[in-house]
């Protein structure tokens, strides 16, 4: 493999990472705001989710550390989410450690954007 194909690879990797984290905070924001709620078709988001997530696993599916890493990573979002969506004594712990989930998306979406510029300037 060559440095070019290397990179296009990292590249495509990068770019699959990021959307997936995007989607990520798109369902997240949805249960913490009305508006988010509106302004996106659910099953539209789940669909765009779904996909990408099962593209992102496949590519990282050489490097089982960070495949599973991101497994966990996406089912514990969608957990919170859910306990977030029912009443109960755990929903407001759960809209807290939803919030905090969603700081560490947002750093980890702009570490990869410019990492995704910088592949792509290469």
């Amino acid at each position: 493999m060559n440095a070019q194909s290397a990179t296009h690879s990292h590249g495509d990797i990068t770019d699959a990472l990021a959307r997936l984290y995007l989607f990520l905070a798109q369902s997240m924001d949805r249960c913490l705001n009305e508006t988010a709620r509106i302004s996106y078709p659910e099953a539209e988001l789940q669909s765009h989710l779904a996909a990408t997530r099962a593209t992102v696993l496949d590519m990282l599916s050489a490097n089982q550390v960070v495949k599973a890493k991101v497994e966990q990573e996406c089912n514990r979002v969608r957990s919170l989410i859910m306990t977030c969506l029912t009443d109960g004594a755990a929903q407001a712990g759960a809209l807290e450690a939803l919030k905090a989930e969603g700081d560490v998306l947002k750093h980890k979406t702009m570490a990869l954007s410019d990492l995704l510029a910088v592949f792509r300037a290469a």
